[in-house]
């Protein structure tokens, strides 16, 4: 979903959270905009890019939280969407990243049917809790394009931070893993790198059809980096290294375009998972996934 970034004023607002749950899939009943627009009721399209299926018992406990929140790295408000098992998760809930693909937004992160894989999974114990957390992150594919708007920075100083104060994702707030879709699965790799060079080394990561493109021609289309040096020091396809031990799933269409560099890097790093089935780029392919998405990060979450 593409949509632009209104302009927002430089201030700290006073903070706005609302429960996305209910006794069904109907039980949603308003969004919180956090503006000055007051409340605004939630269409069933907002519940599906929420991955609530409103067809399935799970959203009877799995819960959304959406809240707006001033990011200084951004240095711009963002949304900040936490997709929890249960209305009472465990204090200290492990959380996942969840990281959008190109002109999309927190709220879009999320395949149809995560919130509800999410709960029913957890509910009939297959997996421990777990949540994702997803923020706002722009179009730079996740790491400062433009001086002033840091998404990486805000994913590894900030994103701790929010969730250390709402009692999520153990003591120190780090995400014990990173799901990214598309552009999302290209910053998640470069995540992992940058966590591991502060030997902070992420638990897990889930890559829905990763954006690894394989030319610069190509690649600078998206106008996200300054020339081909500064693309090929962030390349995950010439850093491989980099992620080597940390346990990867990787899920692409065989019809999607950026099928060639997934195949490159499941040849080259053979990952606990590496799906390739008929499928194009998008929700279409990615919800048939959920399922084996939720139960890798639940074998991977950290047990203490």
């Amino acid at each position: 979903m593409t949509e632009d970034e209104a302009t927002e004023p430089r201030r700290r607002p006073s903070r706005r959270s609302v429960l996305i749950a209910g006794a069904s899939g109907l039980g949603i009943a308003a969004f919180a905009a956090g503006t000055a627009t007051g409340v605004l009721p939630v269409s069933e399209a907002v519940q599906r890019v929420l991955g609530v299926t409103s067809s399935s018992p799970a959203t009877q406990i799995g819960v959304a939280k959406v809240e707006r929140v001033w990011s200084r790295y951004r240095n711009r408000m963002v949304d900040l969407v936490m997709l929890l098992p249960s209305k009472s998760p465990p204090p200290n809930l492990p959380m996942s990243l969840l990281l959008h693909g190109l002109h999309g937004r927190a709220r879009t992160a999320a395949p149809t049917g995560t919130l509800a894989e999410l709960a029913s999974q957890v509910a009939r114990k297959r997996i421990p809790p777990y949540g994702f957390v997803a923020v706002d992150g722009g179009d730079s594919y996740w790491h400062e394009n433009v001086p002033g708007d840091d998404p990486m920075g805000m994913l590894l100083e900030e994103v701790p931070q929010w969730l250390r104060e709402r009692g999520l994702g153990g003591t120190d707030g780090l995400p014990f893993a990173c799901t990214g879709m598309s552009m999302g699965g290209f910053g998640a790799l470069l995540y992992a790198r940058r966590r591991a060079e502060r030997r902070e080394p992420a638990g897990a990561l889930a890559l829905m059809a990763p954006a690894l493109i394989l030319s610069w021609p190509e690649m600078s289309k998206r106008n996200a980096f300054h020339d081909e040096a500064d693309w090929a020091s962030m390349d995950p396809l010439k850093h491989l290294d980099a992620t080597a031990g940390t346990p990867t799933a990787v899920w692409c269409g065989t019809e999607d375009a950026f099928v060639a560099g997934a195949r490159r890097f499941i040849t080259a790093l053979k990952p606990e998972i590496g799906y390739t089935a008929k499928g194009k780029h998008g929700d279409s392919f990615n919800r048939t996934v959920v399922p084996s998405l939720i139960s890798f990060l639940g074998r991977h979450r950290p047990t203490a």
